[in-house]
């Protein structure tokens, strides 16, 4: 005789398998994050919240950016970046500059005080993880090194994805009226 059990079909454990991968991986990345910006909160470089300080260094690597095409980077809305720029403005690391050729668009650019505080922080983070690495042994260094490339790829299957609309929500159970 033979047994049949329900079983659930590949997909969905390779789908759950996948859910718990990235659990465990956002747990981890949101770990080092963590520990990056309280070095940088305990030393003199005077943190931002997150959130400004992700657009300082976003203007520091895309130079000209305009509000609303940070905003859409950031996925944030126009009105909460145009107040950060505005505040960032006001602490002197970044500059607004109107478009010669539409008076109305301005671009931002980060001011010297701005680049030097976004190069401090990354001495900082950079030293920090060195050392850190310098701890690990050699095949955790190998496994972390080879591992870029993947993240960075898994980086923009997210964008991809968010780009058409996903994530799409996760699928929850029905629930059925039971006679009774």
């Amino acid at each position: 005789m033979k047994d049949v059990r329900s079983s659930p079909p590949a997909a969905a454990v390779t789908a759950e398998r996948a859910k718990a991968e990235a659990a465990e991986l956002l747990t981890a990345i949101g770990a080092v994050r963590r520990v990056a910006r309280r070095t940088v909160r305990g030393s003199q470089a005077e943190p931002l919240p997150p959130a400004r300080g992700e657009l300082l260094r976003l203007v520091a690597r895309r130079p000209g950016i305009g509000v609303a095409e940070a905003a859409a980077e950031l996925r944030l809305a126009p009105n909460s970046v145009s107040t950060m720029v505005s505040k960032l403005t006001e602490d002197g690391l970044l500059s607004r500059g109107r478009v010669v050729s539409d008076g109305r668009s301005v671009r931002l650019s980060v001011t010297e005080t701005g680049a030097a505080r976004v190069e401090q922080w990354r001495d900082i983070r950079t030293d920090l993880v060195g050392r850190a690495l310098e701890l690990l042994s050699p095949l955790d260094r190998q496994a972390l090194a080879g591992a870029i490339p993947a993240l960075a790829r898994l980086a923009e299957q997210m964008e991809t994805l968010l780009a058409r609309g996903h994530p799409r929500p996760p699928e929850r159970p029905t629930f059925r009226e039971f006679p009774g």
